[in-house]
């Protein structure tokens, strides 16, 4: 069974977001400059894997919003992004971005299900 294992927050104001979802939630917000992308922790890590320590939860980022993301994306944890999208689009639903790679972490890709909702999927490296 995937899980939801990310989440992206679009904004339109970056440093109003940050200050915004940082002073409320006590989030710790980077912003990687190379890729225009905020990661968002919301719990601890381990530092090999990256992935959180504590059951149940997950990080997120935040990015410039655009047509492919809108409102909030849940991300999905898939064995296989390319395989995950010809799934997708078997069952009724679209491709919004395929598959893209990041650098050393993995790939990722956004669909629209059947509803009109907007989701990610990743995969790790």
């Amino acid at each position: 069974m995937d899980k939801v294992v990310h989440f992206e927050i679009p904004t339109d104001d970056l440093d109003r977001a940050k200050g915004f979802y940082g002073s409320i939630f006590g989030w710790q917000l980077q912003t990687m400059e190379q890729m225009d992308y905020t990661t968002a922790m919301t719990t601890p890590v381990d530092e090999q894997t990256q992935m959180p320590t504590e059951p149940g939860g997950i990080n997120g980022g935040m990015m410039k919003r655009s047509a492919d993301a809108v409102s909030p994306v849940l991300t999905i944890g898939v064995d296989s992004v390319e395989e995950s999208l010809n799934k997708v689009e078997a069952e009724g639903g679209s491709v919004v971005r395929p598959r893209t790679e990041v650098p050393g972490m993995g790939a990722f890709g956004y669909f629209k299900d059947t509803e009109g909702n907007v989701l990610g999927l990743w995969e790790s490296a």
